[in-house]
C-alpha cells in the first residue's frame, strides 16, 4: 500500500467531469469538456485509499480550483456500485 499521490487520466478527468456535482460547481454548459477545462483551471490527484479502521478501500479523488478562495476541496469516492460520487451534504455548490 502506497499513500502517495497519483496523476489523473484521461479518463478520469472525463469520469469525475460527468459528475453533475462538478460540472455545476464550475458552471460548464453541458457541451464544454470538462478534460478540457480542467487542464488549466484545476488541480486533481487520486489516491488508492485503505481506511486505517473498518470503512472506505478504493479511489479517492481530491480536486482544487487554481485560485483559494477558502472553499474546501472537492473529494470524491466510488459508492458500492463503482460510480463517482461527490456527495452533496458534504459540497457546497460554490458558483
Amino acid at each position: 500500500m502506497t499513500t502517495q499521490p497519483h496523476a489523473l487520466t484521461s479518463a478520469e478527468w472525463e469520469e469525475i467531469g460527468a459528475v453533475d456535482t462538478i460540472r455545476q460547481s464550475w458552471g460548464l454548459e453541458e457541451d464544454e469538456s470538462f478534460a478540457d477545462f480542467a487542464a488549466d483551471n484545476i488541480y486533481g490527484m487520486k489516491f488508492n485509499f485503505h481506511s486505517g479502521s473498518p470503512g472506505y478501500i478504493g479511489d479517492l479523488y481530491i480536486l482544487q480550483d487554481d485560485t483559494f478562495t477558502g472553499d474546501p476541496p472537492f473529494v470524491l469516492t466510488r459508492d458500492r456500485y463503482g460510480n463517482l460520487s461527490c456527495p452533496i451534504e458534504l459540497q457546497e455548490i460554490r458558483r
